[in-house]
């Protein structure tokens, strides 16, 4: 206590500190500050399950302190993955904002590969979408009630084992799916199914759709590797249904060639019977013969 009443050193002690934090708390403090680094910058806005490209982001070099933990230092980190949310031009890329995969609710729009198509039909009554228990990756037949008119109901041999990518309700979110968020207080009746279907079978959906008469049936649910099972049976039936041009192109070939081979059978026998009149001997006229 008598230590605390000395002025004198109190006042050599509070110099002291002062010092120190003059010459090597500042310095460090300033350093610091000053210390540049890389980070990736958005310069096009960015959507929600978007996929980043080159053109959006560009590598810049800003302060190093009181920088967001997790910002992305390094572009090729950032590019070809898809944007967890919305990003403006000039914002900082975090790692938790973007992944490998994009939203879940856009995946199956993103694994489109150009040999197969998504189509939606619309479940114009609850029974008609399974009372809403369809869920991504089932297998359903689709049945036609009074099919192209003939007054029965089949379920069309393009139709057998279809895949079911997404039901979606009328606010455009997935419909039980299991990608609803807890916030939903009710859950919402779906009011389309989205099916990935060849260009044949969308036809065909297309026309039912327009008929406003279609139905979904369960086949199976369950594991990917014995859902593949049924779609691979129903493309076989599709290639026998709708042979690949390659074939119907190696099937046409043997008549080209036939006909080319008619084609100059039929010119050889008329050279033939030109070279037959130029050997002919012409036939006296009359005047000829008076002479």
């Amino acid at each position: 206590m008598n230590l605390l009443k000395n002025r004198t050193l109190i006042g050599i002690i509070c110099i002291i500190l002062s010092l120190i934090i003059c010459f090597a708390v500042t310095p460090m403090f300033n350093q610091s500050i000053s210390e540049k680094t890389e980070i990736v910058r958005v310069v096009k806005p960015i959507k929600t399950g978007e996929e980043i490209k080159p053109n959006m982001v560009k590598t810049v070099e800003v302060g190093g302190y009181n920088l967001p933990e997790g910002v992305v230092r390094n572009a090729d980190t950032a590019i070809g993955k898809f944007a967890s949310a919305d990003f403006a031009p000039g914002d900082y890329i975090l790692s938790s904002k973007i992944a490998d995969e994009p939203a879940a609710e856009n995946a199956y729009l993103y694994n489109l590969n150009g040999e197969k198509q998504a189509i939606s039909v619309s479940v114009k009554a609850f029974a008609n979408g399974l009372s809403g228990k369809l869920q991504s990756g089932d297998i359903v037949s689709v049945i036609a009630p009074d099919y192209k008119k003939q007054g029965s109901t089949v379920i069309p041999q393009e139709l057998q084992y279809v895949e079911v990518i997404a039901v979606t309700a009328t606010s455009g979110s997935d419909a039980n799916t299991g990608k609803q968020t807890e916030e939903s207080e009710e859950r919402e009746l779906p009011e389309t199914v989205t099916l990935l279907v060849t260009p044949e079978q969308s036809k065909i959906l297309a026309e039912l759709e327009a008929d406003g008469k279609l139905r979904l049936s369960l086949v199976y649910r369950g594991e990917h590797k014995t859902a593949q099972v049924f779609i691979d049976a129903q493309q076989t039936v599709l290639n026998e249904l709708y042979p690949p041009a390659e074939e119907s192109k190696s099937e046409d070939k043997p008549k080209e060639g036939a006909n080319q081979e008619n084609t100059s059978a039929e010119q050889s026998n008329s050279n033939q019977a030109k070279e037959q009149e130029n050997n002919t001997p012409e036939t006296p006229t009359a005047e000829s013969e008076v002479e």
